[in-house]
């Protein structure tokens, strides 16, 4: 039986880890993970978030090609603030109102991965019926 997801990986081109720092630690405020010594030669990033409990990592790729459809959905607090900060830092930020309740957009990190962002928002509670249950005909 599934209980959790561990992580999600993403490629990135090789020397592009100063490129990701400074994305997912600094403007997204992801805290760096260290890497075991049997994989640091790899080159790459782990990142976490929320205690741990979120974990992204990037791993080197020589033949890279960003994601274009395939991506990791992020749940975040405040997301006008956090958009605001991307874009404030120059990242594309695309809003999309296709699944509500939620409010969510699609950015790129640095080396052309696609990510999304959405703020969870409690469903809308169906409508009481007020008054009489009795049909009424308006002719």
């Amino acid at each position: 039986m599934i209980t959790a997801l561990d992580h999600v990986q993403l490629a990135a081109p090789p020397g592009s880890e100063a490129m990701l720092r400074a994305f997912y630690g600094d403007i997204l405020q992801m805290a760096e993970l260290p890497r075991p010594a049997s994989l640091a030669a790899r080159g790459g990033c782990w990142f976490a978030a929320d205690g741990g409990r979120v974990r992204l990592y990037l791993g080197i790729e020589d033949a890279f090609r960003p994601t274009a459809k395939a991506h990791p959905g992020l749940v975040v607090d405040e997301i006008d603030a956090f958009a605001s900060r991307l874009e404030s830092s120059g990242a594309l930020v695309v809003w999309d109102t296709s699944l509500p309740p939620n409010r969510r957009f699609y950015t790129q990190d640095p080396v052309g991965n696609l990510l999304e962002f959405v703020e969870q928002q409690p469903a809308p509670t169906p409508a009481q019926p007020t008054g009489s249950s009795k049909e009424h005909s308006y002719r």
